[in-house]
C-alpha cells in the first residue's frame, strides 16, 4: 500500500506542481513543492546516490529476509512502512533522471523549518519510530517479550 500510494503521489506531483513554484495546501503549514532530490534526507550525501541506493537496496532485502520470522503486528507494521518506503525511493534512484542509481528522488510535501520529503520518506521515519518502541517494549520480532531483570 504504502509503495502504491508513494509512486502514485510523485507521479501526480510531477503531472501538476512546477519546481520553484510552492502551492499552499494548508495556509503555511503545508504546501505542495516539487524539487528532485539527488541526496537522502535533508539532501545529504548528494555526490553518494550510488551508495545510498545500494544501502536502500540491502535494507529491502533485510526487511524480506527478517519478515520471515515475524510473529508481531507492531514489527509487521513497521517492516511494511519500511519496505514500502525504501523500495518506493529505490524506485526513483534506479528509473528516474539522470541514469540508473544517480536518480533523483521526487519530494513534494514541505512543512516550516523541516526538508521537503515524500510518502516513502514519511513511511521510512515512521517505521523507525515503530522499531524503537517495539525494542523498547522488548517485543522481539517472534512476537514473544524479553525477561526484564
Amino acid at each position: 500500500m504504502i509503495l502504491l500510494l508513494d509512486q502514485i503521489t510523485k507521479a501526480l506531483a510531477l503531472t501538476h506542481l512546477t519546481p520553484g513554484e510552492p502551492v499552499n495546501v494548508i495556509g503555511s503549514l503545508l504546501k505542495f513543492n516539487l524539487i528532485r532530490n539527488p541526496g537522502a534526507a535533508f539532501s545529504l550525501g548528494t555526490g553518494y546516490t550510488p551508495y545510498i541506493s545500494a544501502v536502500q537496496i540491502t535494507v529491502a532485502i533485510g526487511v524480506v529476509y527478517l519478515s520471515r520470522r515475524l510473529g508481531s503486528a507492531g514489527w509487521a507494521v513497521a517492516f511494511g512502512l519500511l519496505f514500502g518506503g525504501a523500495v518506493g525511493n529505490i524506485i526513483d534512484r534506479i528509473f528516474r533522471e539522470p541514469s540508473a542509481f544517480h536518480g533523483h528522488v521526487v519530494d513534494f510535501l514541505q512543512t516550516p523549518h523541516w526538508a521537503i520529503f515524500n510518502v516513502a520518506d514519511m513511511a521510512v521515519t515512521s517505521a523507525a519510530i515503530l522499531l524503537v518502541i517495539q525494542t523498547l517494549r522488548g517485543v522481539k520480532l517472534d512476537g514473544t517479550r524479553e525477561q526484564r531483570r
